[in-house]
């Protein structure tokens, strides 16, 4: 499995051995969120590009978008977001992923942080 990327927008992505990408929100994100009440999934077979809104995470103190780290086609959604939504909170970067996808340009992957420049991002 390939090293995990962060957005700036506190959003991870991770390519699989298949070379499909797992996306979510950071651990840091959903701290700043506070207790997650609601989820809306994007629709399956969807085309996002880079940047480009997929989701909505509404918490008891506000609602935030979820952007695309990278561009791709939309293959999965977590189906358990939809019944239990704090499972963002007890495991955002784990079995709290938001979705599964094809990405059409991994070299999107080069602009994003890894691990060590996103924990100096959010130490600021």
């Amino acid at each position: 499995m390939s090293e995990r990327k962060y957005s700036q927008d506190h959003e991870w992505v991770e390519i699989d051995n298949d070379g499909n990408a797992t996306v979510g929100i950071s651990d840091f994100a959903q701290k700043e969120l506070g207790d997650v009440v609601y989820i809306e999934l994007p629709e399956l077979e969807r085309e996002v590009t880079q940047d480009e809104e997929v989701a909505v995470i509404e918490s008891v103190k506000t609602a935030s978008d979820v952007k695309i780290p990278i561009s791709g086609t939309i293959i999965e959604v977590n189906e358990v977001l939809n019944d239990s939504p704090e499972l963002i909170n007890s495991a955002a970067e784990t079995d709290g992923w938001i979705i599964k996808m094809t990405p059409t340009d991994p070299t999107q992957l080069d602009d994003l942080m890894d691990a060590a420049d996103y924990a100096d991002f959010t130490s600021k």
